[in-house]
């Protein structure tokens, strides 16, 4: 596996390596201590697995850099991982195809679970945007409808169960944000907030628990 690990500061790279060698396969890591090195690494790496970036260092243009990094090598899954903590920041992130935020301020094992997530093929949300996202991501639209800010009896807000329905009828990501007119970065953290609710780690499994609750529909015909 090859990871491509991107931050101008020697000793948090020290830290992640360390990190990194934790993680179940055995890893080789390519290092940059800047956006435009970066760039160029992915571009003579074609096969890396993922690519940890910073957001604030040289060369880079915060969220905007993450989007350009996205568009050039879309191929590659991106974990932003930032001192920042602002959670503009870590919706632009996501809306501008990172698979993933992490804080610095995270553990070992929280950097690592999230890793793993992202390397099977999951989305990563911190926890923080999770917790205030329920109020917050109502705000998409022009005007708030008060009773979609509150759950169901299994803890769901009434978003979440749109998002929830068209998951199970298949859409992706992308296509479950042009049905309820949402951001994609949005949808992701809907998506990873009903995982969470649930108690479930991908989208077969939240599909079946939600037929098993009589959450959606049973019918597949």
């Amino acid at each position: 596996m090859k990871i491509l690990l991107v931050d101008d500061h020697a000793l948090f790279r020290d830290g992640m390596r360390y990190v990194l060698q934790q993680l179940p396969e055995a890893v080789e890591i390519l290092e940059a201590g800047n956006f435009p090195d970066a760039l160029k690494l992915a571009m003579q790496h074609p096969e890396l697995d993922l690519a940890l970036l910073d957001l604030n260092m040289p060369g880079s243009e915060g969220p905007i850099s993450i989007r350009f990094f996205h568009q050039r090598y879309p191929h590659i899954p991106v974990v932003v991982v930032s001192g920042e903590d602002n959670r503009g920041y870590m919706e632009k992130v996501m809306d501008y195809g990172a698979m993933g935020f992490v804080c610095k301020s995270s553990t070992a094992a929280v950097m690592l679970s999230a890793l793993n997530l992202v390397l099977s093929g999951g989305v990563y949300v911190p926890p923080q945007m999770l917790r205030q996202h329920g109020a917050a991501a109502e705000k998409e639209p022009d005007f708030i409808d008060r009773r979609s800010l509150h759950t169901n009896e299994y803890g769901l807000t009434q978003r979440q169960m749109q998002v929830l329905t068209h998951l199970a009828a298949g859409l992706s990501n992308k296509e479950i944000a042009e049905a309820v007119h949402l951001a994609e970065g949005t949808v992701k953290i809907h998506v990873a907030a009903v995982y969470q609710t649930l108690r479930v780690s991908n989208r077969m499994e939240a599909v079946r628990m939600a037929e098993k609750l009589g959450l959606v529909s049973t019918s597949h015909g």
